[in-house]
């Protein structure tokens, strides 16, 4: 019998400079979604919960458009699985662009273009992962860009491995 260990995500020497990485899951946006972000962050701006407001919007073509900081977050989360999973710090974010607008019912994906990785001079057995991600909606438009670094650990560094509890009764076989 083999045991699989639980283990996600990638440490500082997986990466290559130029790879994409095509997050896997996509996520539709619901009118709640959009309605307790909104709520969550306290935005009174109503073209993210006024639909009569919204209409008179020539921007979002009268549609309620979805809080901007609700793509960015669900773009962020989509991307953590294949870059951050195994991170212990974000160090930055520049350039972030919102390029087209999201509204109620799109589906985000999102993708990472790995521009940078390097050691860190002051945490061995660290790295710093640099990447530009951006998020698409279903037809691939893109709806946000940016940049990110990260501090990843290395795979000798022990972080973000060997956390699966050992079961007091003994091992699965033992059934």
């Amino acid at each position: 019998m083999t045991v699989h260990s639980a283990q996600l995500g990638r440490f500082i020497e997986d990466f290559t400079v130029g790879d994409v990485y095509q997050h896997p899951f996509g996520r539709t946006i619901s009118e709640a979604d959009s309605t307790w972000f909104t709520l969550l962050t306290c935005n009174t701006n109503q073209n993210h919960f006024n639909a009569h407001l919204a209409a008179t919007n020539p921007i979002t073509g009268g549609r309620v458009i979805v809080n901007s900081g609700l793509t960015v977050a669900l773009v962020l989360g989509l991307s953590v699985l294949d870059t951050s999973q195994n991170a212990v710090a974000n160090l930055g974010w520049t350039d972030i662009k919102l390029v087209h607008p999201v509204y109620v019912g799109d589906t985000v994906y999102a993708e990472s273009l790995i521009t940078g990785k390097r050691a860190s001079g002051s945490r061995p057995g660290m790295g710093i992962l640099t990447m530009k991600t951006r998020g698409l909606n279903q037809d691939g438009v893109e709806l946000v860009t940016w940049t990110r670094s990260v501090l990843v650990p290395s795979r000798e560094s022990g972080l973000g491995q060997d956390y699966f509890p050992a079961c007091t009764s003994g091992p699965l076989e033992a059934w």
